[in-house]
């Protein structure tokens, strides 16, 4: 008689058969979990994969290249006057130049022709570029040092101390820049000059007032708008049960905002500063477009835009170059930012 295997639906007992070790491709069906990583590390990998982003990135990376770096082995300087060269062409020589090279001279040539002066053209670009660039970063760390700050001390106390602290952030939002800058520059004029001539500071003989000028006027203005941002954040951090084990175990709140508080909103202030700097390239741009930034002979993209206006018709790619120059670092930074958003921003997340 033929052992009937059909199990009766009413009985207890159990069947050997589902308890029999899973195959290889059974384990590998119920693993769906993937990898545990940490923020940073997830943020990367999402940033890794914006084709944009990382081509941006390569494109801010070959201009610091070519803005600090190139300079270093030019064979012109920026101040360097070579007589007879005046307003020469892209690619084009001087007189003098051509008989040292019918003479078995090598000249290297001048890639964007010269200015009025017969300085090369191309490593001003190039130098005004990272003035530019240097200003722009410069001014962003400010702006995040102060404004983070400002804005975690502000969310973290909260109540009256919260309310006079964004009552002078909203008085200080009325304040008119440059109004501010030209004031600074008039004022602090001749005690720069006099500090600039002492060994040590010719630094600041290089830069000028009006440059300086600009410093200060990031460093008490521009830092408002990343304060509301660190504020926002930390109002909503505060109530976190990490924060509460912190003040159970006795933390004081310097350590509570600086070491949980601030920490926790890297992602929000690495995004900020960097969408800041070329916010804060094109406020120095425009400035030195008014005459209200580097001292010359120094030269700024603002500033070698505004001498080519006078001979635009005639010498067109004088003002090309600053411009195209400062439309390329500040498109890519843009791009870059709104990468790191995207990657570093939990709701920008794809479920």
């Amino acid at each position: 008689m033929s052992e009937n295997k059909t199990k009766n639906p009413l009985s207890l007992q159990l069947n050997v058969d589902d308890f029999a070790p899973a195959s290889t491709e059974e384990k590998q069906s119920l693993n769906v979990m993937r990898e545990s990583v940490s923020f940073f590390k997830d943020g990367i990998q999402r940033f890794r994969r914006n084709k944009i982003a990382m081509t941006a990135l390569t494109i801010v990376l070959i201009i610091m290249f070519f803005c600090y770096i190139v300079p270093m082995f030019y064979p012109y300087g920026y101040e360097e006057q070579i007589k007879g060269s005046e307003r020469l062409a892209p690619m084009a020589f001087s007189k003098m130049e051509q008989q040292r090279i019918a003479a078995g001279e090598n000249i290297f040539p001048h890639l964007l022709g010269t200015d009025q002066n017969g300085r090369d053209y191309m490593i001003r670009v190039l130098v005004g570029g990272r003035v530019s660039m240097t200003v722009g970063i410069v001014a962003s760390v400010l702006i995040l040092f102060i404004g983070s700050i400002y804005g975690a001390i502000a969310g973290y106390f909260g109540g009256m101390v919260d309310m006079i602290m964004m009552r002078i952030v909203d008085i200080i939002y009325t304040v008119p820049d440059v109004l501010i800058i030209i004031l600074l520059a008039q004022t602090l004029k001749f005690p720069l000059e006099k500090l600039g001539a002492a060994p040590g500071f010719g630094w600041i003989e290089k830069l000028g007032p009006n440059m300086i000028s600009m410093f200060i006027v990031f460093a008490l203005l521009y830092w408002v708008g990343m304060a509301r941002i660190v504020r926002s954040q930390i109002m909503v951090l505060k109530q976190s049960e990490y924060v509460t084990a912190a003040k159970a175990l006795g933390a004081d709140d310097k350590r509570i905002i600086g070491k949980h508080l601030i920490t926790n909103c890297l992602g929000t202030l690495i995004v900020t500063t960097t969408l800041q700097i070329p916010s804060s390239i094109f406020t120095e741009s425009f400035l030195s477009f008014l005459g209200l930034g580097v001292q010359a002979p120094m030269p700024s993209l603002g500033s070698l835009a505004s001498a080519a206006l006078n001979g635009f018709q005639t010498y067109p790619e004088k003002l090309f170059a600053p411009a195209a120059l400062i439309f390329i670092i500040i498109l890519s930074f843009n791009l870059l930012g709104d990468g790191l958003r995207d990657a570093f921003d939990p709701k920008m997340k794809q479920k």
